[in-house]
Order: C-alpha cells, then structure tokens, then sequence
C-alpha cells in the first residue's frame, strides 16, 4: 500500500529558502510529507508538541530545498556498477591486471563485467577485445565505457550475443570489424552493445529490486532527494511502484522512457497511454531521445568535422522521423529531453522544438549535454524557453594540454566552447545541473564544485578550464533545486515555504558561503524525503 508523508520539526537552522523573501526564519515544520510552517524555534518548537512530532534541533546546520540530479541513470547504474570499476586505468597492462585479479575471483561460470573504461589506453590501437582476451581466458569479459556509448568485448562475450560481424541498426550504433569483416569487440551505441549484455546472465527480480533500493540510499547519502531518470523503461517503473508499495522507495523520481528510433507510432501510442502512471514519489509522462552521440567517439553532430573527419551524422536516419516523434509526444502533453552533445546536434533539435505549437500550463522541453555550443548556438537558446541540462563535471576527462581524445577530436580552438554554462545563464536560459551517473560521481557537491571553480575541486595546482564560465554558489544550488524544479512545472519543489513538498538536504555548513574546493567535503547531517529522515550522516 502507498505510504502517506512523514511529520517532523527542524529547529535551530539557517535557512536557504530559494524564494527571495528575506526572512529571519530558522525552522521547519512539516506534516504528511509537506511544509505546513517555517518560522522561529520557538514557533516550531510549540507546533510540533501540539501535535507529537518528532523535533530534532540542527545546532545551526544549513537547511536547503532537497537536492535534485536533472539527469541520472540510478537502475542503469545499479546493474553497470555491480561490475570492476576501471576508472584511473590509462595502459592496457594496468587493465589486463585488473581484469586478470578479477577473473581469478570470480566462479568459473561467471561473466565479468567492468564499467568506467577510458578511452585513452586504445589511443594507439583502438578499442580491441583481443588486447585483454588473455587476462581472462575463455571467460566472457563486457566492458563499458565511462560514457555508456561504447561497449568492449572479448571473443566469448561476442560468441554468446551471436554476434559474427557488422549489422545494421535503426540508429547509428555499430559493431565495429576490421578488414576481413571479424569483430574487434568494439560496440559504439546501446542498440549494439546491449546485444552483449542482454546476453549475459541477469539479477533475479529481488535483487534487481533491492539493488536499485540501495542505490537511492547511496544517492540520498550525499544529499540527494530526487532525480530524472533519463533512461526509463517498463521494469524502471515497475520496480518503483514496487518499493513504494513496501515502503522502501527514498526518492523523488521523474521517469523518462528511453524512446530508441527503431520504435514505431505503435511503441509511440503505447507509451502515451502510460503517461499519467505514477505514485506518490514518483512520475511518468516524459521522455527521453537522442540526436547524437559523443565527441569521443566521433559520432556527435557538429557544425564542422572533427579531426578524424567525424562529426556531421545525426543518430537517425531520418531526422524528420525525430521531429515526427517529438511533435506525437508534445502534444500528447509529455515533457521532452533530447540528448544533444553537439553543436550541431543542439541547433537542429532547437528547430524542432521551436516549431512546435504552444501549450497552455505546461512545461517546454530540454537538451541535455550541450558539452560545444558555437555562439550562434547559444543565441539560439535565446528567448527559446529550452531548458539546458548540463554536467560541468564531465570537464573532469579534460587534459590541461589538450591531450585528451575530446580535445584532440575538436582542436583546441573549438574545445574552448565546451560547457558554457555561464553563456547559456546570459543568454537567459534555464540552466539545471546533474551528473549523468554513472558515466560521473553522482555526488551533487562535486557537480556544484566542478560548475563554480571549473578544475578539479581541492587541488591547487589544477587547470581551470575557460574561467569566465564560472558559475556562483548561489546558481549552482539553484541549478540542483529550484530550476529543476521550475524546468518541470513543480510550484511546490525547490523552495522551502508553506505548501512546498518536505524534501531537504541539510548541510554541515552553508553550500553558497563555502569555498568551491572546500564543497566535497562539508557533512551531509540529514537528507529528508516526503518528511522522513532517509540519511542521517
């Protein structure tokens, strides 16, 4: 059965309220899952006796609405992250080393998995499952990369999906082969490397179930309290409902189904007609596209080619099928996000969004990603009402020199229009911030840290990368709570006032006054969804 909200009273704080009233407020109460008053200790103190509620004094903690990731892939995550962690391995000896301690641990039967690849160790060769077949012999090894574009694979994971060669896709995934036709193990795309996966032996349904339990867990641990799933699908919300009904769900959700291009105006109408399924925390009636890939890898839509040539494919073949789609599930009233990495990418999905019809008390739409945008670009966003949804944080792979493969693919020139989010503010668009996790930590601290100093938090001697896009510590949090919020039509999210749902983060010291280096580290003291205390640090 659905569990109502809880009761609790917050004394002793310092308010960050997002409303802009100036108010010398410090404390909270809040009744069936929702804030019935903010006033002073004394005020809260005398409520919450009135009616039992249970009241925990915070010693000055600040109190902030509840931090939201607007683009997140917590189920995805829960299974990719059950594998070995391959993040930091540069060469292909410290992976075969890693691959091999794995693989004599592991049961003789068992698949092995590995998430967080980089592409830097195949600079020189490219992605090949027979450089690290050795380290696991006879083993089926599935590896993806950290951006979740590209799979790799050994000869027996390949074997076991069937896959003997090249294919075609709706889309422009690949199965990547070398002169003789043979696979090099190389999967560029969903469509064709979850041939793989789908192969590999799957969690029962508890523990699929419980896994993605404990990692909302995880997620409120650093002081989250809710997310946009952008990678939704039938078992995603079906699991939801599931632990709302055992009383285990600890986080606010909006669910995007995963529209792939191969899915037809049937696929179309059936997602439509389970638009409006949801439940207290949680809610359907969005939806989720791409119109590219990644830099990295060369499929990204950009004005101009990349230095291999790159660059000037959309993910569909035909792209007034896109808009097509886009126009069924608009006026269907759902809300949109398009993955859109490249410049290009971000214009084209601009045109289609601005030749829809208007829609009376309903949010508009969002590109996710936005990691170049020409100046055209950003003017375009310009009065458009697109809400941009980046991850500053994604900077993190950049190499001070240029080294790294997504500087080398645009030219340092063109590499220096990554992440405008100080332009996109200017430009007067809506900004919110996420982390795409797995593909990045999904600890909001280091997103907002990474969005105001632009290096990696807490080492001096780092690069900073483009200055002047530098965000404020008030617009980082704002971009972690009341944009989103604003983004998808909620009045009632992102504020801390009467009405407003009882979801907050409290900090062990104030998120905008602290240092950018300094933000991973504050204390997350509670974390409250609904009005239940989910983390207490």
């Amino acid at each position: 059965m659905e569990h109502s909200g809880g009761d609790l009273a917050l004394i002793g704080a310092t308010l960050r309220s997002n409303t802009g009233e100036a108010s010398d407020a410090t404390a909270i109460l809040i009744r069936a899952g929702r804030i019935e008053l903010v006033g002073t200790d004394a005020e809260i103190a005398d409520a919450a006796a009135q009616f039992a509620i249970p009241t925990r004094d915070l010693g000055g903690a600040t109190v902030t609405p509840g931090l939201f990731d607007s683009h997140t892939h917590p189920h995805w995550a829960a299974s990719v992250t059950a594998g070995l962690d391959l993040g930091g391995l540069e060469t292909i000896d410290e992976l075969r080393a890693a691959l091999a301690a794995e693989h004599a641990r592991l049961p003789e039967d068992a698949w092995l998995r590995g998430w967080n690849l980089e592409y830097e160790a195949f600079e020189h060769t490219g992605l090949r499952g027979d450089l690290l077949a050795d380290a696991a012999p006879g083993r089926p090894v599935a590896l993806i990369c950290y951006d979740l574009h590209t799979g790799l694979a050994t000869a027996p994971a390949l074997a076991a999906a069937g896959i003997t060669g090249s294919r075609n896709f709706d889309d422009a995934s690949e199965i990547v082969v070398d002169e003789a036709g043979v696979p090099t193990g190389e999967l560029r795309e969903p469509t064709a490397y979850n041939l793989v996966f789908d192969a590999a032996p799957q969690p029962s349904h508890d523990d699929a179930r419980d896994g993605l339990r404990d990692m909302f867990r995880r997620l409120a641990a650093v002081g989250l309290t809710g997310g946009a799933i952008m990678d939704g699908k039938d078992a995603t919300v079906d699991l939801l409902e599931e632990l709302e009904e055992r009383g285990e769900l600890d986080h606010r959700l909006t669910v995007h189904h995963w529209h792939a291009v191969g899915d037809t105006d049937a696929d179309v109408a059936r997602v439509i007609s389970e638009k409006d399924r949801a439940g207290r925390l949680w809610q359907t009636g969005a939806i989720k596209l791409f119109s590219d890939g990644v830099i990295d890898t060369g499929t990204a839509w950009l004005h101009e080619p990349d230095s291999c040539g790159d660059g000037r494919a959309a993910f569909w073949p035909s792209w007034e099928r896109y808009g097509d789609v886009v126009r069924a599930y608009h006026d269907a009233g759902m809300l949109i996000a398009t993955h859109a990495v490249g410049d290009f990418a971000v214009s084209r999905v601009l045109d289609v969004y601005a030749a829809l019809p208007a829609r009376d008390g309903l949010p508009f739409h969002s590109i996710e990603h936005l990691e170049v945008l020409s100046d055209g670009d950003v003017e375009q966003l310009r009065g458009s009402g697109v809400t941009a949804s980046m991850q500053p944080l994604h900077m993190q792979w950049r190499s001070s020199d240029h080294s790294d493969t997504w500087a080398k693919r645009l030219g340092e020139d063109r590499s220096h229009t990554g992440y405008r989010v100080r332009d996109v503010l200017d430009a007067g668009a809506r900004l919110v911030l996420g982390s795409d996790w797995p593909v990045a930590q999904y600890d909001p601290r280091v997103g907002m840290a990474w969005a105001r100093g632009r290096h990696t938090p807490g080492d001096a001697s780092a690069n900073v990368f483009e200055p002047s896009q530098r965000l404020s510590g008030e617009e980082a949090l704002l971009a972690y709570t009341l944009w989103p919020a604003q983004a998808r039509g909620h009045a009632d999210r992102g504020v801390i006032a009467i009405g407003a749902v009882g979801d907050l983060t409290v900090w062990g010291a104030d998120p905008v006054a602290t240092d950018a280096d300094a933000l991973p580290e504050v204390p997350i003291v509670l974390t409250v969804v609904d009005g239940r205390i989910v983390h207490e640090g």
